[in-house]
């Protein structure tokens, strides 16, 4: 699970036209699902990470506080390699506690790794990266006033909180800085062009010839059906590698592109190849601008 937790991402989405309407802090997820008390049996959560002892006291807390959650275990792996913290008996262990819900808690990066690498192997439901919920279940920190969650300004207060952290924000947000001015304003200019133009007008058309599927047109958000229904048909009734074909392509946004990469990585996952063929330069502006090129093999005619 992964949540849209900054209102930096909210903004962004906002003048990108992407339709997130709101931000959902892992904090705010997790009070709120701790407060539901209509169903017959308690989730079961597990807490993975966080500083020495966090867990534990988190664990041992959540089962004295809250009505509609148990805390089913807790590990801390300590600061090791995402491979050691992942060995076979700490996968067990955690299986063994049948959690409904596992936190993970290892900084963004780290954790991310983590749950890649053992997703497939563990039995939870659901499995986050919520670095901040464990302290604040452990009560060792306070989440910032209301106030300064609308005003995108709790990072501001977890610096209060954790002067350590001082550092990891600010590269963030001289990393989020060169996103904005290299990527995001370019692409949001470059997309309120475009949709002024004839070619966001032009009718989304798919076509599909063996393993070769041609794309043309215009496909955005609200004309992605056929476009979705197309690629489940191709990976459940096809074998073998998948051209798409963009010669005719004349405009795509950010949830087509969002479905060419969960359509190239379900055929990785069956050994199989995405090749986009005959890409125009302004899809290829749009996918650079997007940060995304070098994630398709792009082949001419």
């Amino acid at each position: 699970l992964s949540v849209a937790d900054g209102m930096p991402l909210i903004w962004v989405a906002k003048l990108l036209g992407i339709p997130l309407p709101e931000r959902v802090a892992g904090s705010s997820l997790f009070d709120e699902l701790s407060k539901q008390s209509n169903y017959p049996e308690k989730r079961k959560i597990f807490f993975f990470g966080g500083q020495q002892g966090i867990a534990e006291q988190a664990h041992r807390r959540l089962n004295e506080t809250r009505s509609a959650m148990t805390s089913c275990g807790f590990y801390d792996p300590g600061f090791v390699s995402v491979d050691e913290m992942s060995s076979l008996d700490i996968i067990e262990q955690i299986n063994a506690a049948a959690p409904d819900f596992i936190v993970v808690a290892l900084g963004a990066k780290k954790g991310q790794e983590w749950i890649q690498q053992n997703k497939a192997h563990l039995n939870a439901s659901v499995i986050s990266h919520l670095g901040a919920v464990i302290n604040f279940v452990a009560g060792n920190i306070e989440r910032s006033p209301e106030f300064w969650q609308r005003c995108g300004l709790e990072w501001l207060w977890r610096i209060k909180q954790e002067p350590t952290l001082w550092r990891r924000y600010l590269f963030d947000g001289l990393a989020f800085i060169k996103l904005l001015l290299v990527n995001v304003f370019p692409l949001a200019i470059y997309d309120r062009v475009l949709k002024r133009s004839s070619c966001f007008q032009q009718p989304c058309e798919i076509h599909k010839d063996g393993n070769l599927i041609s794309l043309n047109g215009s496909v955005h958000h609200k004309k992605l059906e056929k476009v979705k229904r197309c690629f489940t048909f191709v990976l459940d009734q096809h074998q073998g590698d998948i051209v798409i074909d963009c010669a005719q392509l004349e405009y795509i946004d950010a949830a087509c592109i969002a479905t060419l990469l969960l359509f190239q990585r379900y055929l990785n996952e069956q050994d199989r190849q995405l090749s986009l063929q005959a890409v125009p330069k302004r899809i290829i502006r749009i996918l650079s601008l997007n940060n995304v090129l070098t994630r398709f093999t792009i082949i001419s005619r």
